[in-house]
């Protein structure tokens, strides 16, 4: 196997844990200086707890400049051993969990579990209800199932949830929720990919879309398994989220050109197990700001006019007007660009929808405002039947 991302030197130094480690912690980071103890420290508790100690956190980090490595040096993680680095390659999220991979694979180790470094919820017993399932032989990946506020997650519960759902037919809550459990079976295939697939998206916030894909797609046993609330440093989405929302979905849309003959042969959408009782939880308000959104998403649409063609006429005028755009229009407008993309490969088709996906979330917080995160999130769930519906819509497009 050539390692892409991982320094030779940490390579050679890890040599004495070959055979010897169950569980690898991974953390990836840029600047978490104010967080990543925390993670450090619940993942050296889990570890003794839940494995007897016999793992391995790893922080692979892209060269940050406030001290976060330092701080991820000095955490105390009693007799559980640690190893911090600074990747190569690519900077981004995909290259730095690639590493650790790199490292699992080289050490034969069952499992990785990888933890945001910016999470301020994490519990010990997070490794257990992330590695128990894979290490019992129940799951090749499992994915989170947090409860989470409405706004938080905005483009998981307008994009990724819905289309991985009615693309591949596994209901996975969170397809880019930043913690998973990882097999040994799932590392070798995603390290057996082309290297060129790395140089793209995938190395950067691509990597979580792609992985939960691919562990779909290719047969794996994908489970989902209860964390209770994710807090971390919540994002406005119209302020915060645009090359995150432009990695992302530019790699779903990859994903459907390379496994299209997997999900034109899918009809329906299977529930996906939950492993652990989902814990009663009170959660931090996450505010977004409507009006900026609207404005944004009028602004962008009308500036972007004489190239957006490929999209319906009526829809288009109607977000310059309102700055909102409703359910329907957006399934629309998604799968059109899906169509567009496949067409031209390129990402400015991509960056085009930023201003659609502003609306539809605009939209989104108006009408759920006034209701529950509970009743927010039957709604969110709900939008799978207008998504399904119009499946045959985009197939038909699909196939020009």
């Amino acid at each position: 196997m050539k390692f892409l991302n991982t320094p030779e030197d940490v390579i050679a130094n890890l040599e004495k844990y070959k055979n010897k480690i169950n569980v690898i912690v991974g953390i990836s980071s840029f600047n978490n200086s104010k967080t990543i103890s925390n993670v450090v420290e619940k993942s050296a508790i889990g570890m003794k707890d839940y494995f007897d100690s016999k793992g391995l956190i790893i922080n692979s980090d892209g060269g940050s400049s406030d001290g976060t490595r330092d701080r991820f040096t000095q955490t105390d993680t009693f007799d559980v051993p640690k190893v911090g680095f600074e990747y190569r390659g690519i900077p981004g999220k995909g290259s730095a969990m690639r590493s650790i991979m790199e490292i699992a694979h080289f050490l034969n180790a069952k499992v990785v579990v990888f933890l945001d470094a910016d999470l301020k919820s994490v519990e010990p017993w997070w490794l257990e209800r992330l590695a128990k399932p894979i290490l019992n032989g129940k799951a090749d990946y499992v994915a989170p199932y947090y409860t989470r506020h409405k706004y938080d997650g905005t483009i998981t519960n307008q994009v990724c949830f819905p289309m991985t759902s009615i693309l591949y037919g596994k209901k996975v809550r969170q397809p880019i929720g930043g913690d998973f459990g990882v097999g040994l079976k799932m590392i070798k295939l995603f390290l057996e990919k082309p290297e060129d697939v790395w140089n793209k998206d995938v190395a950067k916030f691509g990597i979580d879309i792609w992985m939960t894909t691919n562990s779909i797609a290719h047969g794996g046993r994908v489970l989902q398994s209860a964390l209770g609330a994710k807090v971390h440093d919540v994002k406005d989405p119209a302020k915060h989220l645009g090359p995150m929302f432009e990695q992302v979905v530019g790699t779903l849309f990859e994903l459907m050109i390379e496994f299209k003959d997997v999900w034109f042969n899918v009809e329906r959408v299977e529930e996906v197990e939950i492993y652990g009782e989902i814990p009663k939880t009170t959660l931090e308000e996450v505010k977004v700001d409507v009006e900026n959104m609207r404005r944004k998403a009028s602004e962008m649409v009308r500036s972007e006019m004489a190239n957006l063609s490929y999209l319906p006429r009526n829809l288009v005028d109607s977000v310059i007007e309102s700055g909102k755009l409703e359910l329907e229009g957006w399934v629309r407008i998604l799968f059109d660009s899906s169509v567009e993309y496949k067409r031209r490969r390129d990402k400015s088709v991509v960056r085009n929808l930023i201003p659609f996906y502003f609306a539809r979330v605009a939209d989104f917080v108006e009408k759920t405002e006034r209701i529950s995160n509970d009743e927010a999130e039957k709604i969110i769930q709900d939008q799978l039947e207008e998504f399904l519906k119009m499946k045959d819509y985009l197939k038909k497009r699909w196939s020009g």
